[in-house]
């Protein structure tokens, strides 16, 4: 017998800024109820973002207990929970003891750039230092991004993970393969493993085997000992052995990014979704057969639903930062107080006045892939407003979807006729419409906007011996939806665009890496004069509005 909200299925969301744990009814795809626990990020160096691998876990478990009293002042009982599916931060690297379950080192966030010189080093090994090498291998460029490059950093730089690995003491994982690890018992017998599409973002795995390749291992000189088993995304892996759920079957396990493709229901090729959290992601789905771009994108597994099923492969172009450029409005620049702000400052003005802003923080990821890119803010005049700046930072993410869907379009010889998306940053309306505007077709959001954490349930509940969620009796005509339509002409969003690529071109080169990982001050310093007029006007624009801020604050 289960309750009056028929089987249930928890899905862990472990993400850059936030751990979440929701449940879902498998009958309806209606949110029960949910907890939610902000994560810190640590910055200890330029470039460097990393979190406490402990933190993540006690959050994640704090999260499950919270959300299993909610249940229970809701009167409905946790043993509906049939299974639990986990989704996260794809990339981000995390090497512990197996002896004594600690982390052998922090975290390394997937959008931390620290290992610039490690691509540098790499990328002279190959033959004109050409950075698609290993796409045939595994879909992925040689980038500071992907988990391989933040693995081979830690063995080369971090003596604790160099004597675990000579000791056979060493685990490495992504973020679900930590999470399982610990709650299915930890250093008594947790499971090390890890599905197909985190493995796919590890630059180790082939994407046709869907093994572990060994000719990569040689090429990053990483041993195999250390790794996870690689497991389909659907099926039932182990049982929980910590948090009040203790017995309930861990059964679905997806990278966050894919696990939104299936909240979407893009489960057919030609569909796309775009997630809008602290980065940017946009997959296309491609069935079956792995597709190799030309034109800058990446491919991945986008999911494989039970172990005797067959694969399916995405194209995904992803951006560094989205959300992330709000909260640098916010904590850096105190230009704004909260999110909801930047949307009523954005509205207030019909366009950014010409000021075109280009958050190449560390580097630009697709189409790009220049991690020598640095952030610009071009066209600044003495009219310039805050509001202008806060309607430009929107339209950076807005362009940057687009740089995706240009190549995407290319690459997969058809138009993308509508885009579904999700992720904290679309509950801004304003953002939404100028995406539609600048992309020329219909924004598509979904009114239950929980897609991430909804894609992992699905994959739990769908999983041979649970098998209380059919994802083949679902399709996207049943999801009721919000849609933002272009209201702009198709010259005015063209040349828009024009100056945005223009403004790009500006932030390109700014980084000279050296054999240490150092920048070269005198590539600096020539960059700085051809550049310097626009930082010395945005310095003082900034001081302005501080010093207003200030003057406000008096009266």
């Amino acid at each position: 017998m289960v309750g009056k909200y028929g089987p249930l299925i928890g899905a862990i969301d472990q993400g850059t800024s936030s751990s979440r744990f929701l449940v879902f009814s498998a009958q309806r795809a209606e949110l029960i109820t949910y907890h939610q626990v902000e994560v810190k990020q640590l910055t200890p160096a330029e470039g460097w973002v990393e979190s406490d691998p402990m933190e993540l876990l006690q959050t994640v478990i704090e999260c499950v207990s919270k959300t299993v009293e909610n249940l229970k002042s809701l009167e409905v009982d946790p043993g509906d929970i049939k299974a639990v599916g986990v989704c996260n931060q794809r990339e981000t690297t995390i090497v512990w003891d197996k002896q004594t379950g600690k982390p052998l080192y922090n975290a390394i966030i997937w959008l931390d750039a620290r290992t610039k010189s490690t691509v540098e080093m790499l990328l002279a090994k190959v033959q004109g230092g050409n950075k698609d090498f290993l796409k045939k291998h595994c879909g992925l460029p040689i980038s500071t991004y992907f988990s391989a490059l933040k693995l081979k950093w830690l063995i080369d730089n971090v003596p604790e993970v160099q004597d675990a690995i000579s000791e056979n003491r060493c685990l490495f994982g992504t973020v679900d393969t930590w999470l399982i690890w610990n709650l299915t018992g930890g250093v008594k017998g947790g499971l090390h493993l890890t599905d197909v599409t985190n493995a796919s973002r590890t630059m180790l795995m082939n994407l046709e085997t869907l093994n572990w390749d060994p000719y990569l291992l040689k090429f990053f000189d990483i041993p195999a000992s250390i790794l996870p088993q690689i497991r389909s995304s659907s099926e039932i892996y182990g049982f929980l052995t910590a948090t009040p759920l203790g017995g309930t079957p861990i059964s679905g396990c997806l990278g966050d990014q894919q696990s939104a493709l299936i909240g979407q229901l893009c489960l057919e090729p030609g569909q796309a979704k775009m997630t809008y959290g602290t980065g940017g992601f946009l997959l296309y789905n491609t069935g079956i057969q792995p597709v190799q771009s030309e034109h800058g994108l990446i491919t991945t597994v986008a999911y494989q639903m039970g172990k005797n099923k067959q694969a399916h492969y995405a194209m995904e172009g992803s951006i560094a930062v989205a959300g992330l450029a709000l909260s640098w409005l916010k904590n850096n620049l105190n230009l704004i107080s909260d999110f909801q702000e930047c949307e009523m400052l954005a509205s207030s003005v019909e366009n950014t006045g010409g000021v075109y802003f280009v958050p190449a923080f560390s580097g630009l990821y697709a189409p790009y892939w220049r991690m020598d890119a640095r952030g610009v803010v071009c066209g600044l005049t003495q009219f310039t407003t805050r509001a202008h700046l806060a309607r430009a930072t929107l339209e950076s993410v807005c362009y940057q979807t687009r740089d995706i869907v240009e190549v995407m379009t290319r690459d997969a010889g058809a138009h993308i006729t509508s885009l579904r998306v999700d992720g904290g940053m679309t509950q801004n309306n304003v953002l939404l419409q100028l995406q539609a505007d600048i992309l020329g077709i219909p924004i598509v959001r979904p009114t239950m906007t929980e897609t991430t954490a909804l894609g992992a349930a699905m994959a739990a509940g769908n999983a041979e011996g649970i098998d209380v969620w059919s994802l083949e009796s679902l399709d996207q005509d049943t999801i009721t939806s919000d849609v933002f339509t272009p209201a702009v002409t198709e010259s005015d969003r063209d040349s828009r665009y024009a100056r945005w690529k223009d403004a790009v071109k500006r932030t390109l080169g700014w980084e000279t890496i050296l054999d240490d990982g150092s920048a070269d001050p005198e590539r600096r310093k020539r960059m700085l004069g051809s550049i310097s007029g626009t930082v010395f006007l945005f310095s003082s624009f900034v001081i302005l509005v501080a010093a207003r801020q200030y003057r406000s604050t008096l009266r």
